[in-house]
């Protein structure tokens, strides 16, 4: 087993990273009509269509040939304009245009009854409220609990989430890991349903970083080889989308590519250990979120590792409907990587859970095991959980996501830094 560092947003990222590319949003039910209207404005045609695709797994190497694609689920496109094209679109995004916003393709990296998102948002006002009026008895008796640690049997992680009491197993549930890719000959995982796709030009689902292998790990794995369980969700159906290169970076369009395949196969639940430092939400990630939720999906995403810094959320976890995943250690304690909620709408941190040393599966050729750390390795943490809770349930996007907050485990921390508190098995 080898121990190895977090996995920072670098911090030397600007914000303005792009790729060239532009990221059109189109309204609610309005993508014909978006379409026609980049025609007609910046005779934009024949862009890919992932639903032409098996599975809605687009090929990104069509978005290439055909200057762009078009994600029908998501509502969203990707497209290459000319400068001409980009002012004459953003002329036509207006109220009762059918495309509501453009902005640029950004870079991303490894970081390590419906309920209405309005209800979402009070919940967790009301959530911060309840913990500026927690009594000192109860502050104290949080303060009483010993730190964690690994064992024989358990990961420090999951006797602090409580997974080591539940029989729940995830047994149902399609769970996608929006990462590295996956190691898909490692033995931990012989027998298991994975369904896989790479959506990065020119790599195979391979894992050549070890990134998305870890996640996967925690999310969906179950036990090394000496019997030490490390997973949570054993019995889910994994879906390995693999978003970002073996260097560990991805663009936009093949983060949105990952989510309408993840969403249009049904999975139910979408992990992106994920991000960058922008500080502004995306109109596209917070309208992909909503319809995620509307279809029965919850997204959640890394919160940012730059938190020594003062930094904040950042995309795609700062949009409002999709939940952030701050980190802490195995004293409970916030991790000094872990970003901080913002003055942004939607940059707060929704929930947190362990993120500090680690321990979960990695590629053969990197010693099969390795402790990382990160808000990246919190997010699959809370992903299993969810998966746990849409298994006994049956509750699936909003209501998942409040059956998470309002069973978390209220901590003696700023609610800036840990949300609703330390996740919990259902």
């Amino acid at each position: 087993m080898s121990q190895q560092p977090s996995f920072p947003i670098p911090e030397t990222a600007p914000a303005a990273r792009t790729t060239g590319r532009y990221i059109i949003t189109f309204r609610e039910d309005a993508v014909t009509e978006g379409l026609a209207l980049l025609s007609d404005r910046a005779g934009i045609t024949g862009l890919a269509n992932a639903a032409d695709f098996p599975d809605s797994a687009l090929e990104f190497s069509a978005i290439e040939a055909a200057g762009g694609a078009v994600f029908p689920t998501l509502g969203v496109a990707v497209v290459s304009i000319e400068e001409g094209g980009v002012s004459s679109i953003m002329t036509s995004a207006r109220e009762d245009s059918a495309i509501k916003a453009i902005e640029p393709e950004r870079i991303f990296y490894a970081i390590e009854d419906r309920l209405s998102l309005e209800y979402l948002r009070g919940y967790r006002d009301a959530v911060d409220n309840l913990y500026e009026k927690a009594t000192t008895e109860e502050v104290a008796e949080i303060k009483k609990k010993q730190c964690f640690a690994d064992d024989i049997q358990f990961t420090w992680g999951l006797k602090a989430t409580k997974v080591n009491n539940s029989l729940l197993t995830g047994s149902g549930i399609k769970v996608a890991v929006l990462d590295t890719g996956m190691d898909l000959l490692h033995p931990d995982f012989a027998g298991r349903s994975i369904v896989s796709q790479s959506f990065v030009p020119g790599e195979a689902v391979q894992d050549g970083n070890s990134h998305g292998t870890h996640c996967i790990g925690t999310a969906c794995g179950f036990k090394d080889l000496n019997g030490r369980r490390y997973g949570i969700a054993y019995e889910s159906t994994i879906y390995v989308g693999k978003v970002m290169s073996n260097s560990g970076s991805g663009n936009s369009g093949w983060i949105l590519a990952g989510m309408e395949w993840a969403i249009a196969n049904g999975c139910q639940v979408i992990s992106m250990s994920l991000g960058n430092p922008t500080r502004t939400p995306s109109t596209a990630y917070e309208t992909v979120g909503r319809r995620a939720l509307q279809n029965g999906c919850l997204i959640v995403a890394a919160a940012g590792n730059n938190g020594a810094s003062g930094g904040t959320v950042g995309q795609p976890a700062n949009s409002p409907s999709i939940m952030a995943v701050g980190a802490i250690d195995n004293c409970l304690a916030v991790a000094n990587f872990s970003a901080k909620s913002g003055k942004s709408p939607g940059a707060k941190v929704d929930i947190a859970a362990p993120g500090v040393d680690i321990y979960s599966s990695v590629p053969m050729q990197q010693d099969r095991y390795a402790s990382y750390n990160g808000t990246s390795m919190a997010t699959p943490h809370v992903a299993g959980l969810a998966a746990l809770y849409a298994q006994s349930t049956g509750k699936r996007g909003s209501q998942l996501w409040q059956l998470l907050t309002s069973h978390a485990m209220a901590l003696p921390l700023p609610s800036a830094s840990v949300g609703s508190g330390l996740v919990q098995a259902p």
